[in-house]
This record gives structure tokens, sequence and C-alpha cells, in this order.
């Protein structure tokens, strides 16, 4: 008897993920699967904004639970194929096989990567977590990870643009040459009761649901995907040499206890711009006129 698709996984292969690691890895990966009993079905993406529509489709077809086989722009999309035609309707659940370049969101959660994710998809193991939802001016995304402006979309940027291909090189590239070019600006926003708006100057305001960017980055270590909060970090103008020593603290954390940074855990922030910025939305960039933000608790399973 056929399985029903809602009991089926629909698999997303990004075959660029990775510098190409995911297009030699993914069918390997997914024959373990199969082998231990699920029933998956697989396509490929052939571009950005792809797997939206490949995600989208699923859906429509039946199927409810989805593998990311790439990046986290992999499972970016996928989210956002499918989660507001499901919202109120049917629970989503998403798997990862980590094979992109960065791979943040699920280093909340295990440091074994992709074998720890094959484990949860074999053992039907899967928790609730968080959704940001970012309204602007001609729609609304998604977003598991986290949502950033300033000088860390400025580098995602160009990192996309000129050095995605270099992997992990290519966004320490991307780092120096922002460094180079250092911008500090203001965003004007208020969050929750705020009655005033803050229009205070910065390098970068970051709105996580996660802890982690950039792969190892730890941007916002309070972060937490399950506890209906959005953690709100902010570093203000620091200059060039400020920046360069403090850069390694990216990593362990440290960096919000800079005298010029900090952080705060909201529910919903709005903005006041009135034009388009580069905000990083889970390692993709997008250019969009911001209007609001805020969290949906429990909004998808993930399998972890």
């Amino acid at each position: 008897m056929k399985t029903p698709l809602r009991h089926q996984f629909f698999a997303i292969v990004n075959p660029a993920a990775g510098g190409g690691r995911s297009a030699k890895l993914a069918g390997p990966a997914l024959a373990g699967l199969r082998e231990k009993g699920l029933k998956v079905d697989v396509v490929a993406s052939t571009g950005p904004g792809h797997a939206v529509e490949l995600a989208a489709e699923a859906y429509q077809q039946g199927y409810r639970h989805f593998i990311a086989v790439g990046g986290d722009g992999t499972a970016h999309e996928i989210i956002n194929g499918v989660y507001e035609r499901a919202r109120g309707k049917d629970r989503i659940a998403l798997g990862f096989l980590p094979l992109g370049t960065g791979n943040s969101f699920l280093r909340d959660f295990t440091k074994n990567g992709a074998a720890a994710s094959l484990e949860a998809l074999i053992e039907g193991r899967k928790r609730a977590v968080d959704l940001i939802r970012l309204t602007h001016t001609k729609g609304e995304v998604y977003s598991f990870n986290l949502l950033s402006l300033g000088f860390t979309a400025d580098v995602g940027a160009l990192t996309n643009r000129y050095f995605k291909p270099f992997g992990y090189l290519g966004y320490l590239l991307g780092v120096f040459v922002r460094v180079v070019q250092l911008r500090r600006r203001a965003f004007r926003l208020r969050c929750d009761d705020d009655q005033d708006w803050d229009e205070t100057r910065c390098l970068f305001l970051s709105f996580n649901n996660s802890k982690f960017t950039g792969g190892t980055m730890l941007i916002a270590p309070q972060a937490d995907p399950t506890d209906g909060l959005i953690e709100f970090v902010r570093w203000g103008p620091i200059g060039r040499l400020g920046l360069l020593g403090m850069l390694p603290k990216l990593y362990d954390g440290t960096h919000i206890e800079h005298p010029l940074a900090s952080r705060r855990a909201v529910r919903r922030i709005e903005f006041g711009a009135q034009s388009p910025v580069d905000v990083l939305i889970d390692g993709e960039i997008a250019s969009l006129e911001c209007v609001s933000l805020d969290i949906i608790p429990a909004a998808v399973d993930i399998y972890i």
C-alpha cells in the first residue's frame, strides 16, 4: 500500500551548497535514509528562490515533512514556501542534511551536524521552534535563524556577490573588506511598548532566533529558538581598530560584554525607515523596506 504523501518526506537538494559539496554527498545521505525505511522523494533546485517554488508545489500536492539538503538558505526557502500556506491548517516538519557553508541553526542543538540530523530523521525525533516574521512593504518573510541590519548585512551582501565560491574564507574576506569600508548609521525603530523611536547610530543590529550565524559566530549567546522571544543584539558605532580587536570575540560570545554592545529580549520591533535597506536573513540578502518584526512561538517542528 502506498504511503500517503503527508507521511512521506520531500527533500530539496541545493546542488550548489557548500561549493558543490551538497551535490556530491546528497545522494548517499538520502540513500541511507531510505535504507532505514524512510520514504523520501527528491528534487534539486536550480537557483536562488527555486526551493520556495518547489516547496510550495510539494505542499499543494500533500507533503508535510521536508528535508533541506544544503545550507541554511535552503531551509529558509523551504519554510518560506510552505509556512504561510500551512499556518492554522497543518503542522510542518523540517529536517536538515547540513551540507552547505554556514549551517548555523543546528549548532544551537548539536555539534554533530549531519550525523545528528540523520539520527533525528530516522528516529522521528523533533521539537517545536519559533519563527521570526518580517513584515515589509511588499509582503512577509519568515526566519528561523536571524535577521540583521548594518555591518553584518553589508558583509553578507558583499560575500554573496563576490566571495561565496570561497566558502568560509569568502566570508572572512567580506568581513575585512567591510572593515575597510566601515559604515555606522542609524536604523529608526522601537520595541514592544517603547513610546519613543530609537535612532542611535550603530555598527549593526541583529534580531536572533538562534545563537549562531556565519557558521560559528556566536552573535547572540543568550538566544533560544524555543522561548517565544527575539534576542535583539546591538553594537554601537565602534571604530575600525576596535572592531578588529573585537572580531575574535564574536566566535565565543564575549563581544556582548563590550561597553558598546547591548542585548534585549523582545517580542516585536517596529521600524520607522522609509527606504529599502540590505537585510541579512538566514544567510541570504534581500533589499527590503522593513515595517515590523514579531515572533511566532512554536511555529514549526524541526528534526533534531
